[in-house]
């Protein structure tokens, strides 16, 4: 993609996405905007009281504080992002281990559940933080599917223990309301118009 199309006022802009993971990575590639990948550990707690939008728009403005925006060239653009998913009255984050992730699914499994994601952008000038918010629909999950998920692909990386990606949405997952690409984790359509008007 040429930035002139994005928004001319990007074009000598250089971007930074702050993530490990693996899916930004691909959908911020297939999308077309060139990137380098530069993160910074931070600590990702929350304060419980928030509603799920706020908490992930908190943790998402918490991974940018790691880059002191005195720091950070006019040019650059620095975009961080968090997911995560409200089901069953519970915020669930990544799971720790298989007997977590296997509860989270036993908690989504039947019902529909919310998953959002937090971004923040922030350049030398400007910051802004958005989140955007999917329905997910699952079947009534088995045992035995949840085992063999949890087993096969081992989603502790993965906020509510699963992947629409992988083979648990493909098996479990019978319709969504809303983005797509924003359960796998980064709603690409809001970020477009949010560089649009940078």
């Amino acid at each position: 993609m040429q930035i002139e199309i994005l928004n001319p006022a990007l074009k000598d802009y250089r971007f930074v996405l702050a993530s490990q993971s693996p899916r930004r990575q691909a959908l911020l590639k297939e999308f077309g905007l060139p990137f380098t990948v530069d993160v910074r550990p931070v600590e990702e707690v929350f304060d419980e009281s928030l509603t799920p939008g706020q908490i992930a728009v908190q943790l998402a403005v918490k991974k940018a504080s790691a880059f002191p925006q005195d720091e950070v060239p006019e040019k650059t653009l620095i975009i961080t992002a968090d997911t995560v998913v409200a089901g069953g009255g519970k915020v669930l984050g990544k799971p720790e281990n298989s007997a977590e992730a296997k509860e989270m699914l036993r908690i989504l499994s039947g019902r529909s559940h919310e998953v959002i994601t937090g971004v923040n952008l922030k350049s030398g000038k400007k910051e802004k933080a958005f989140s955007v918010s999917t329905k997910v629909f699952f079947k009534e999950l088995s045992r035995e599917e949840i085992d063999y998920y949890v087993a096969r692909y081992k989603p502790f990386d993965k906020a509510g223990a699963y992947g629409i990606q992988e083979w648990i949405g493909f098996a479990g997952i019978t319709r969504i309301e809303g983005s797509y690409f924003n359960v796998v984790g980064l709603p690409v359509h809001a970020l477009y118009e949010e560089l649009k008007s940078w």
